[in-house]
């Protein structure tokens, strides 16, 4: 059982992460790959809305997306996009990052090798990863102009997505410590976490929902 303190605090994280973008049309859209196929989704739709012209889906294969998407988090997303009719001709793909870092770093080769000039990214990312990826694209590629998007959904709604409520509330307090410590890393730019967030990062962690942490850096209890 989930305690409702620990869904407060869930929904908490949950909002901190999302970073509030206001939508406008930038020089092309970069999906990060995940296991969420949403992502290409919510790529497509930001297209087909004139957000972007270009779209470029980026992501290898991880341990949890190798059986649903075997040949490629990037190719599946492309498929995805393909099937929901945009051409070919408008979707780039990177086929081998691993990590936020790469698919940023990646990304931006593909581009300059495909001779896009880009002043502005529309980053698309899981709902939870929004402020990650912000702050990693940031760090990394600081001259172009970051807007953060996301499938529009709440916590309540992604859980039941997943259908793994504690898995979610799990990669929540992962990306909350990664803000944490990822700055003094040189992977990310520093980004201000309220007293509150933090407090109930603290929380969460203490009851135990710590799966996704990184291991020599978890909070004492």
């Amino acid at each position: 059982m989930i305690s409702t303190q620990a869904w407060t605090d869930a929904r908490r994280l949950w909002d901190y992460h999302q970073m509030g973008h206001a939508l406008r049309p930038c020089s092309v859209a970069i999906g990060l790959g995940s296991h969420d196929l949403g992502v290409a989704d919510t790529a497509v739709d930001l297209y087909k809305r004139g957000m972007a012209p270009l779209l470029l889906f980026t992501g290898a294969t991880s341990p949890t997306t190798r059986e649903r998407m075997p040949r490629g988090e990037a190719v599946h997303y492309r498929e995805r996009a393909l099937e929901l009719g945009v051409p070919s001709s408008d979707v780039l793909v990177e086929p081998r990052a691993r990590n936020t870092g790469e698919n940023i770093r990646f990304s931006r080769d593909v581009l300059e090798d495909a001779g896009v000039k880009v002043s502005s990214v529309l980053l698309i990312s899981k709902p939870y990863e929004e402020r990650r990826a912000y702050a990693t694209a940031c760090k990394l590629w600081p001259e172009v102009e970051f807007v953060s998007a996301s499938t529009p959904m709440t916590l309540a709604e992604y859980a039941d997505s997943i259908q793994d409520a504690r898995l979610v509330i799990d990669m929540l307090v992962g990306a909350l410590q990664r803000l944490l410590i990822y700055p003094e890393k040189g992977f990310m730019i520093s980004q201000p976490v309220p007293d509150d967030v933090r407090e109930a990062y603290e929380r969460l962690c203490r009851e135990g929902f710590t799966s996704r942490l990184l291991a020599s850096n978890r909070p004492v209890a």
